[in-house]
């Protein structure tokens, strides 16, 4: 069993940065791709970035690519999400991902395992 714990969120006005972090407990978290999601209010959960196992691949929304940044740190069992230049149509809440699945696309949030409890991010004009 994996259990994700995010951190990082909070309110910050348009331009901010902000890092969120997702720690991983259980074992073999290397073997896991790893995926950041948000949802907005009123709005269905859509993909933002992913990792895959060993870092190689990253993959981005439209909305994410030249703005935010995501990576891992196998030896903390952690991975991050960098968020630069935000803005307020970032506002939602942001869940990380994990997923043990071979070949998993990375995009489809039903691909992942397990999820954390989700993290806000409030980004005002």
């Amino acid at each position: 069993q994996v259990q994700l714990v995010e951190s990082g969120g909070g309110l910050v006005q348009a331009g901010d940065s902000l890092r969120l972090s997702c720690a991983a407990s259980g074992p073999t978290f290397s073997r896991y791709s790893m995926g950041w999601f948000r949802q907005a209010p009123e709005k269905e959960r859509e993909f933002v970035a992913a990792i895959s196992r060993g870092g190689a691949i990253t993959y981005y929304a439209d909305s994410a690519k030249n703005r935010f940044t995501i990576s891992r740190d196998n030896s903390l069992n952690t991975w991050y999400l960098e968020m630069k230049n935000l803005k307020p149509e970032d506002t939602a809440v942001y869940y990380c991902a994990a997923g043990g699945k071979i070949g998993l696309r990375l995009t489809m949030s039903s691909e992942y395992d397990y999820w954390g409890q989700g993290t806000q991010v409030t980004v005002s004009s």
